[in-house]
């Protein structure tokens, strides 16, 4: 994954540190194009595999239809309560949507290790619930821009 930074580079994270940060982190928000042209900015859960961003995303959403129509999208990923503290990710590029939809279970090997890690990580649970409502969708980040303000000097 090409690494590129519009802040400075003394804030931006490593690959590893990326990687650990999307891995701990539950929650992102995630930007659409609606009809209209506006933006359109709604938070899902997510999973972090192998340099590709993974969404259960409900696919009777305003969301799921944007992409549909346009698949440009955006997240962000970010933690900190304090200035110093502040930390983040904005991810963006082309969505994919991946298995049947919705997910009822069909047998999908591309989707066994983010499945196993969403459900782990979000629900507790070994193995994926599937409603018949939710669906999958994969970003592989063409932009990456990160940063961590605890590198500051202080």
């Amino acid at each position: 994954m090409a690494l590129t930074q519009r802040r400075g580079r003394r804030i931006m994270m490593s690959e590893a540190e990326l990687d650990a940060f999307l891995a701990e982190q539950r929650t992102c928000r995630v930007a659409t194009v609606g009809r209209d042209g506006r933006p359109h900015v709604s938070t899902l859960w997510f999973a972090w595999h192998e340099g590709s961003l993974w969404l259960y995303s409900v696919t009777r959403s305003k969301r799921w239809a944007d992409l549909r129509r346009d698949a440009r999208i955006a997240v962000v990923i970010d933690a900190g309560e304090e200035y110093g503290e502040l930390r983040g990710v904005e991810l963006s590029g082309t969505a994919v949507f991946v298995g049947e939809a919705p997910r009822i279970g069909e047998p999908h090997p591309e989707l066994d290790a983010a499945e196993r890690l969403f459900a782990a990580k979000n629900f507790g649970l070994d193995a994926m619930p599937y409603d018949g409502r939710h669906a999958w969708l994969r970003l592989t980040p063409e932009t990456v821009v990160s940063w961590d303000f605890r590198k500051l000097p202080r």
